[in-house]
């Protein structure tokens, strides 16, 4: 532990680093792939739909039901005509689902479900949902997701800029595009808690940028006045500056998900469990990597096809090749320092510098100053 805290400072402190700009075309080519598979699996299989989306009905049982799983499904099928989903929750009770019937069918499968399962119907707790009533929930759901994406853009647009919006856009749609892909082609059902869950990823990738772009707002001021940093060299600073702590943070959060997922949904089979924390654990990688190589490379991009952040680049360039030329080139913090260049030529750089050496003036006498 205490060499990955040495490792956070080192980068913090702009001693070592990783250039992520420079490789940005990998990191997009890898986002693009993926994507490109969410996409295919969403189209090919689709997302299945809980109960509140679609319509159907919801019967659970009294505990300690001594039928299995797949006799249930069974039973269930034969009743309604319709593919049923059973899950066994953790006191033995059994939780049968049944999309898209009517709500008028609901107790003719309920007295043939309490015949099978021997079992009193009074027993049987049946909960039902209109189809007009799932659509009404489906579209709430997408007008919700709609609302904060464009106050999100908004936000963003007026803290910082609008090149640092579009970028958290893309990458939020990066991550929506991703999960839900891979509920596609998990095949787990979509319910209110994957929306929940869905949105909570959100803001989680959101904090994960801001906190990125809020450093290189910081360290981007005043950029144009100096020679040595172009706006993509101060871009992996931030990134550098914030890696450790994004790392830290998401793997902290990723446990407890982890533990719902493969524990909670996967061994009690708590279905409301599985439905939050597969959108939580996929979201949250999915916001970590896009904060880190997805949204401030894109930023970087984007800046420099600004006329001054050309021209900026130019200069640093030239530069760079003049004092390469004379030999006054030192290597420092993973960036270029010239020995003809001032050293508040970059204020807006955080890190440490080499400083000039003293000039002891009036050495050996007692008053330092000159006779």
């Amino acid at each position: 532990m205490s060499k990955l805290g040495n490792l956070g400072a080192r980068l913090h402190r702009g001693e070592i680093g990783y250039d992520f700009v420079k490789n940005r075309k990998i990191w997009y080519g890898l986002s693009i792939l993926i994507t490109i598979t969410a996409i295919v699996g969403l189209a090919v299989r689709g997302l299945n739909m809980g109960i509140e989306f679609q319509g159907g009905a919801v019967f659970n049982t009294p505990k300690n039901m001594s039928v299995s799983v797949a006799q249930a499904e069974e039973y269930a099928e034969t009743a309604s005509g319709h593919d049923a989903i059973v899950q066994k929750l953790g006191d033995g009770s059994l939780r049968i689902q049944v999309a898209g019937i009517e709500t008028d069918k609901a107790n003719q499968i309920k007295a043939q479900l309490s015949d099978d399962l021997k079992v009193d119907s009074e027993q049987i707790n049946a909960e039902l949902v209109g189809p007009s009533w799932g659509e009404q929930i489906a579209n709430k759901a997408w007008q919700g997701l709609g609302i904060f994406l464009i106050l999100v853009v908004i936000y963003l647009a007026i803290a910082f800029e609008w090149r640092m919006a579009l970028a958290a856009f893309v990458a939020l749609i990066h991550d929506i595009t991703i999960t839900v892909g891979i509920y596609a082609l998990v095949g787990f059902e979509v319910t209110p808690g994957t929306v929940i869950g869905l949105l909570t990823i959100l803001g989680y990738s959101l904090y994960d940028t801001v906190v990125v772009f809020d450093s290189l707002k910081e360290q981007t001021k005043d950029l144009t006045k100096q020679t040595r940093w172009t706006y993509s060299d101060v871009a992996n600073r931030s990134i550098n500056s914030t890696l450790v702590r994004s790392i830290n943070t998401t793997v902290v959060a990723l446990l407890p998900v982890a533990g719902l997922l493969f524990i909670g949904g996967g061994v009690l089979g708590a279905g409301m469990l599985n439905d939050i924390s597969l959108s939580l654990f996929v979201g949250l990688a999915a916001g970590a990597y896009s904060s880190i190589f997805i949204a401030t490379p894109l930023v970087a991009d984007l800046k420099e096809r600004e006329p001054q952040m050309k021209a900026l680049k130019k200069r640093v360039l030239a530069k760079r090749a003049q004092a390469a030329a004379k030999g006054e080139t030192a290597v420092q913090d993973d960036h270029e320092v010239y020995a003809d260049e001032p050293e508040d030529a970059a204020p807006a750089v955080v890190g440490p510098r080499n400083q000039p050496a003293s000039r002891s003036r009036g050495r050996g006498r007692p008053s330092g100053k000159r006779r």
